[in-house]
């Protein structure tokens, strides 16, 4: 049994200033994603009962996005990594973080989209990537692999898509651009840069039947100027790069990293929905840990 003075010291590290985590959901936020999730087992006949929160293995997925540690490293206050883990690939596999991404995407943006963006990102692989994931992009010198976005006009994701490094621009966005025509028929117009320019524009036009406009710098432009139809996108890749387990890739699958944006941009639309509002977060964590 610890002393009482160290205990006081370890339940300051542990709740810190504000009772949790700066990644941990506010309870405001919270209320907006808890009846997004299916329903909690509870057992006998529905399985075994869930041990561990829903909201813990929330906050648990957030801190890896955010922090950019590995699984392993959570710290113990979490439930376990295994268990977080599972529940990472569980909501992939059923669609359930899909499923929350776009829902809170109404809610910030409450009419259909008519006109998006779309551009990639390539960016470095860890070590234990496979290396049939992976690639060589020739023109930003960067091996690993490459993020294809289409966001709205607010930069909010509306299609993600991630490839080996080597696929070419026109190549690597016909997924993304077909999802985008699926899911979002409103989207009329689609913004993108030289690198997409040539024949992609002719199948978006001929296949999809929406019109891909290629955004070309000023004959005399030098160095970096924001462009005025493109700083959306833009914008929300240094969003998506701003958490650290999405500064590069460490995920086994390409899919797992479209998740992974997904959660980023989950984390950064419930801070925008409840912007202004009181924040609540919850209090000190049990030290049962400590105890033993």
């Amino acid at each position: 049994m610890p002393l009482p003075w160290a205990r006081a010291v370890v339940e300051l590290c542990v709740s810190g200033s504000g009772g949790g985590y700066p990644s941990d959901l506010t309870d405001e936020q919270w209320v907006l994603v808890e009846p997004l999730l299916l329903a909690a087992r509870v057992g006998p006949k529905g399985g075994r009962r869930e041990k561990h929160p829903r909201r813990r293995i929330v906050d648990a997925i957030s801190y890896v996005v955010r922090t950019g540690c590995s699984w392993r490293q959570l710290p113990k206050d979490f439930p376990p990594w295994p268990t977080v883990y599972w529940y990472f690939t569980w909501w992939h596999d059923d669609g359930t973080a899909e499923r929350i991404h776009d829902a809170l995407r109404d809610q910030v943006r409450e009419a259909e989209p008519s006109a998006g963006l779309i551009d990639s990102q390539s960016v470095r692989t860890a070590d234990t990537v496979p290396a049939g994931t992976r690639g060589f992009d020739a023109g930003k010198k960067v091996k690993g692999r490459k993020r294809f976005i289409v966001t709205d006009t607010l930069g909010l994701l509306l299609a993600v898509h991630v490839v080996a490094a080597s696929i070419q621009d026109r190549d690597g966005a016909r997924r993304p651009l077909l999802w985008t025509r699926l899911d979002h028929p409103g989207v009329k117009k689609i913004w993108a840069d030289q690198g997409f320019a040539g024949r992609l524009v002719d199948w978006t036009a001929q296949i999809l039947g929406r019109e891909l406009e290629i955004v070309r710098k000023d004959p005399g432009q030098r160095g970096f100027q924001v462009q005025p139809k493109r700083w959306a996108i833009e914008r929300t890749l240094s969003w998506i790069t701003a958490h650290r387990r999405l500064a590069r890739d460490y995920e086994q699958q390409p899919a797992h990293s479209e998740t992974m944006i997904r959660w980023a941009m989950i984390g950064i639309m419930v801070r925008r929905l409840t912007r202004g509002r009181p924040t609540t977060r919850r209090g000190p964590r049990p030290l049962s840990r400590v105890n033993q």
